[in-house]
This record gives structure tokens, C-alpha cells and sequence, in this order.
């Protein structure tokens, strides 16, 4: 061996790919310290979006006004921006368009890369990808990448990020003729007077459409599927309906329309003046190979009422993408998916392969995990699941804990309040990454836990480096479960849900609470009800949807949800003033968590002249006390505040208010 080959380059990360994912898992490696290198085979990041979406429009939204000042908040609503501590590098900064062009995408990802100093080396074609084995290795084995010049690099951790790059095609006769997505013109211009099939019944099958829609005599769509409508099946992957004016011109007479039938049966052929036929394949089991439409039976020829018997000028493939295997060594058993075909690789809940320990798939080939469920095959979904794959290898490989927020119990109602309010990657992966809340012992205290994978669930406490000894809540979002699908009406009456008994009828997306008295096997994780996206637990509480996304309603939302939580942990939550903390004292065994932590141990607010204004106001203090004493008499007496009526450490506003009510 050459001696500059004789001993390789070794990272602990190797990242395939400078696109949105590739990119997102750089930041989260190059700010927790870790040795890394991206290679991507462009002189750019972001390479796929130079030329794709063929006619630049994305179908992200880029919703630059909410309303609110909360980041976190606004992220549920930003569909482009990749997660970082920058404020200066959210999409909104780089595009005013609700559906933005393409190149401002592409010069996102180059800052991005750029003014975050991420390792990446650019015009570098990773050719070949095999194992070596080595005891010494964190999983058993190194991952040896050759790329386009012979060199060689070697990993302990292999990120591909490549995302789905080789069209997508269906053999049949006469696909040869077929001009593909990837290659058709775009000028309208080329299609004048031209009748027009297009084989497939995707966003890029109906953006094609959209583009030629005014200059074509007709334009037909084929697949083997009906159409599915993004508003009815709650997918952002289904067609969304900034390209859907086919429907219109189809379903108001204007001479264009959908059909269905498997392409494997079709065949299509040429005459002698250039024009296609669609036939199908049986009509050429006897005929000679060389098959021409002028001498072939044509489906018309015995059924002239045949819906196809039009000839076409042109054929467009409008099929979608498959996952790249090619440059992967057999010894990776790395394998396509037989759900899913060769469209992506077969990955387990945690975005690592089943074949090769310490191989994770990012980005959009990872959509296997939740294919047309939620949104891990795009931006606004897969930047929280690249986060908690970093999560999980910070543990496994450096003992660093999943992130979690201990807090006493009394912050419990609260902390989910705020979380289902404002939390991005719960809101977006919905079904996919859920909080988990583990109770510690005799339920004084919490940890709170974001984002995790909900179908590793029964790995948590090996996945995070946390226990879950003593009972744990799962926080998910959730359709209700017959509310989603292509033949969903979702527009009927009544299709709201507005009182509290029926929470459990919601049918918009609104969170779920499970709660468990231990964590679920994997046996019951496997074997979970059909549609439920985890196993039955001891009790479960729906918070009732809203039209605003916005559960603080007091009664609606937030009284439910702490009795659920009281009745789980046989505890009371509410927040009290001193006057009923001392009561409590002197007439029960058992105070309330909050006097516990708080009257107790003598912690609570400084009364003050305005707070005992609004108490007296409120009728919940007698106004037997001189109004100007408050501010002399804390400053001389700071432990008989609460003998005062200071409110003690408040939970959120609406927490108070209810337990204002409830002491009143």
C-alpha cells in the first residue's frame, strides 16, 4: 500500500453529506466538543437545492409573523430554519416569501456552515463505504470511507445524511420513452398545444402540472394510487394544495384528469409520427420485440370508449426518490425496508441501522420511522431527530446523561402547561418524539425529559443514563385516531371538540398525557393496541383541542389536567396561600405538596402594600391590618411573612387563579 494510505484519517464522527441534516448534526457535534468531519461531494452545502424543486417554489412555509415573542414557539411554524443558538440565522432573516424560492435556501446553508465554522470538506465524493473490525473500536468495528481520490478515511460513528437522491422508476415497456422529473423541461413554452401524461401523483407530479397547466391541450395523471390530499391525511408529504389546480380544471370539466391503474401493467409505444400510446402489457406478450403502436392491439381497438385512447406528445416520470445503497459494502447490511421498498433503509426507532452498531441514518432517509405519519422526512421534523440522535450517542459514548430538568413536584402541572404551549419538536414530530416526566421517589420531584423517541420507550433508562424507578408520564401530541386519511372528510359539522368530558373525541392535534406505574417492556411496546403509538397505560388524559393551539384555559384545559395528575399521584397540587398552609398544619397529617416545600421551610414571596391590596380586593384576606406595615414589617420580620399572607413560590397564572377559586 501507498504509505499515505497505510494509516488513515480517524474521526469519532464521520457525517455523509453537507444537506439541512448533515449540517444540523455538525452543529450539535461541534458544540458539545466532539472530533467530526462532514464530507460532502458539492463545492457547497446544500447541493440538492440547486437544482430541486425543479421550479424553485419550496412547499416549506416560511410564516414569519405569529403574534408571539417566544423563539421556541415560533419554530412550530418555521418550516426552513435549522436549530441554533443565532438568532441571525432563522430562515425569516434570509426570505420574506410564505413559500419561499429554492436559491434562498441554498444561501441559508452555506451561512449556516460558514458562520458557524463547521467542519466540512467540500468536493469530496465518498465512492465506497465497508467495515473493519477492531475490538479497540466503540462499536466493534471502524467504518472505512474511500472517496473519489483514492483517499481513505476512518470513523467510529457513520451519520449518513445523504438524503434520497437516485429517480425513482418503474420497468415497464416502453419506459425508455419517459422523460424524468429530474431532467423534463421547465419552460412552458416547450409544451405549447401538447396533450401531456404524467406518470405519478406527488407534490413533484402536480408541480410539474402546475407549471404546463396553461399552455397544454390536456394533461392527464397516472398511479396507482388515489390522490392524497395533505389537509385530509394531516402529512406534509401528501399534496399540499399550493400545487393541487389539476384538481380544479379535472373536477370543473377543463379536459384534464387523474386515473388509476399499476404502471406495471401499462406499456406505452411510439408510432410513426412520434406520437405515445398507452396499451397494456398483455396486448404485447406474442408480439414481436420490435413493438411499434402502429402494429400493436390498442386497448381502443376492443373498448372505444377506453379513457386513454388520445395519443400523448410526452411521457413525464414523476415518481418521487429512492435511498442511495450503491456505495454501501454488503458487510454494512445495510437494507432497504420491505414496507417501504427500496425507498429507504431499514432503521430501528432510535435512527440507527439494524445491520451495523454505530451506523445512524439522518434527514430525510430516515422518514422510515414515521412515513406518512408525521414530519421526520422534512426540515421542520428531522432537526429534532437529529438532536436526539446526538442525545443518545452523547451517552452512549461519552456518559453524558440525556438532558432533563429536575423540579419539585408542585411544578409539575405547570411544566407540561408551558411545554405543550411552546414546544416546537413535540408539536412537529407529533406521535414520534414525546417529554417524558420520571417521578422520583414518593413523588416529591421530577425529572423532565425532551423530545424522546416514543417507540424506544422500554430503553429509556439504558438510551439516557436516567431511571424510571418510581412511575413516569408520557406527553405526546395527537390527531384523534379517525381523523386522518385520504378519504377523510375533514371539513364535516361537529368535527370539533369543545367540553372537557369529550376530550377524549378530539379529533384536531392535541396532547395526550400517559401515565405508567412502570416503564412499559418492550414486549408491550411491540404489542401495543393497533393505532396507538404506545402501550395501554395505567391511566391517560386527553387536554381537549383548541382552536388557537393555546391550552391555558383555566377550566378547560388546565383544572383537568392537575386533577389527572392528583388522581395518578394521590397528591394535591394546588398552590395555596400561608393563611391555609397553616391551617392545613394544625388540622391534617398530610400537607399538600406545595405547603411542604414552601410554608414549611419558611419560603414565599415579601408581602408587599399591592399584594395585600389584591388580596383584600379578592376577598381572601380580612383587612385588619395597617396598609403601610407591609414593607416595615418585612424587612424587621422576614420569616412571619407568610403569617402575613404572602403567596408562597406561584406556578403559572392559571394555576393560581384556579386554586383562587377552589380556596374561595
Amino acid at each position: 500500500l501507498h504509505p499515505a494510505l497505510s494509516v488513515p484519517p480517524r474521526r469519532d464522527y464521520c457525517v455523509l453529506g453537507a444537506g439541512p441534516a448533515g449540517l444540523q448534526m455538525a452543529y450539535f457535534l461541534q458544540r458539545a466538543g466532539r472530533d467530526y468531519e462532514v464530507f460532502e461531494r458539492a463545492p457547497r452545502p446544500g447541493s440538492f437545492f440547486t437544482r430541486y424543486p425543479r421550479h424553485r417554489k419550496l412547499i416549506s412555509i416560511n410564516k414569519r409573523y405569529t403574534g408571539k415573542a417566544n423563539a421556541e414557539f415560533n419554530l412550530r411554524h418555521d418550516w426552513n430554519s435549522l436549530l441554533s443558538h443565532d438568532p441571525r440565522l432563522l430562515f425569516r432573516q434570509y426570505s420574506r416569501a410564505y413559500f419561499p424560492d429554492a436559491r434562498d435556501m441554498v444561501r441559508y446553508l452555506g451561512d449556516f456552515a460558514d458562520t458557524l465554522g463547521l467542519r466540512v470538506q467540500y468536493n469530496t465524493t465518498i465512492a465506497h463505504v465497508t467495515l473493519d473490525k477492531d475490538r479497540r473500536a466503540w462499536n466493534g468495528h471502524y467504518f472505512i470511507l474511500t472517496d473519489q481520490k483514492g483517499q481513505v478515511h476512518q470513523c467510529s460513528v457513520l451519520l449518513v445524511a445523504t438524503g434520497l437522491s437516485v429517480p425513482n422508476q418503474v420497468d415497464f415497456p416502453g419506459s425508455e420513452n419517459v422523460e424524468g422529473y429530474e431532467s423534463v423541461s421547465i419552460d412552458p413554452e416547450d409544451f405549447i398545444g401538447q396533450n401531456v401524461l404524467i406518470l405519478g401523483r406527488g407534490n413533484s407530479a402536480f408541480e410539474t402540472a402546475e407549471n404546463i397547466l396553461g399552455v397544454t391541450n390536456f394533461i392527464h395523471m397516472l398511479s396507482r394510487s388515489r390522490v392524497r390530499l395533505s389537509w385530509a391525511t394531516h402529512y406534509v408529504g401528501d399534496l399540499r394544495a399550493i400545487n393541487n389546480g389539476l384538481l380544479d380544471t379535472y373536477q370543473l370539466k377543463s379536459l384534464d384528469g387523474l386515473l388509476e391503474s399499476d404502471l406495471r401493467d401499462l406499456a406505452i409505444l411510439k408510432d410513426s409520427k412520434g406520437k405515445f400510446h398507452v396499451t397494456l402489457k398483455f396486448f404485447l406478450e406474442e408480439a414481436s420485440t420490435n413493438q411499434s403502436a402502429d402494429a400493436i392491439t390498442l386497448p381502443q381497438d376492443d373498448n372505444d370508449n377506453f379513457a386513454m385512447r388520445v395519443p400523448y406528445d410526452r411521457v413525464i416520470r414523476c415518481l418521487g426518490w429512492n435511498f442511495d445503497f450503491s456505495i454501501f459494502n454488503k458487510s454494512l447490511r445495510l437494507n432497504s425496508g420491505n414496507a417501504f421498498g427500496k425507498k429507504y433503509p431499514l432503521i430501528r426507532a432510535s435512527y440507527e441501522s439494524k445491520g451495523s452498531r454505530g451506523l445512524f441514518i439522518l434527514g430525510t432517509a430516515s422518514h422510515s420511522v414515521d412515513y406518512r405519519k408525521s414530519a421526520g422526512g422534512f426540515i421542520h421534523g428531522f432537526r429534532y431527530t437529529v438532536r436526539a440522535v446526538h442525545r443518545l450517542l452523547e451517552h452512549r459514548h461519552h456518559s453524558v446523561a440525556w438532558p432533563a430538568t429536575e423540579l419539585p413536584i408542585t411544578q409539575l402541572t405547570s411544566s407540561i402547561v408551558r411545554r405543550v404551549n411552546e414546544a416546537s419538536g413535540l408539536y412537529q414530530m407529533f406521535g414520534v418524539l414525546a417529554d417524558v416526566i420520571l417521578l422520583k421517589e414518593n413523588a416529591m420531584a421530577f425529572e423532565y425529559l425532551e423530545e424522546f423517541p416514543i417507540q424506544m420507550l422500554a430503553q429509556l433508562e439504558t438510551l439516557t443514563g436516567r431511571k424510571a424507578r418510581h412511575g413516569l408520564f408520557v406527553i405526546n401530541m395527537e390527531y384523534g385516531r379517525n381523523f386522518s386519511g385520504p378519504d377523510k372528510d375533514v371539513f364535516f359539522d361537529d368535527r370539533s371538540v369543545g367540553h372537557t368530558e369529550d376530550a377524549w373525541q378530539s379529533n384536531f392535534l392535541h396532547p395526550v398525557i400517559y401515565y405508567y406505574r412502570y416503564l412499559p417492556t418492550e414486549q408491550e411496546v411491540r404489542f401495543r393496541p393497533a393505532h396507538w403509538p404506545l402501550p395501554r397505560p395505567t391511566a391517560i388524559h386527553h387536554i381537549v383541542e383548541d382552536f388557537l393551539t393555546d391550552w391555558t384555559a383555566p377550566i378547560g384545559h388546565i383544572l383537568p389536567l392537575r386533577r389527572f395528575l392528583e388522581n395518578c399521584l394521590d397528591t394535591d397540587l394546588r398552590s395555596f396561600y400561608a393563611e391555609s398552609c397553616f391551617l392545613f398544619a394544625l388540622t391534617r397529617q398530610k400537607l399538600p405538596p406545595f405547603c411542604q416545600q414552601g410554608y414549611l421551610r419558611m419560603q414565599g414571596l415579601v408581602s408587599t402594600k399591592s399584594l395585600r391590596q389584591h388580596r383584600v380586593e379578592s376577598r381572601l384576606l380580612r383587612d385588619d391590618a395597617p396598609m403601610g406595615r407591609d414593607l416595615e414589617d418585612s424587612s424587621q420580620h422576614p420569616g412571619d411573612q407568610e403569617l402575613l399572607g404572602a403567596p408562597l413560590a406561584p406556578g403559572p397564572l392559571a394555576q393560581s387563579l384556579d386554586s383562587n377559586k377552589e380556596e374561595l
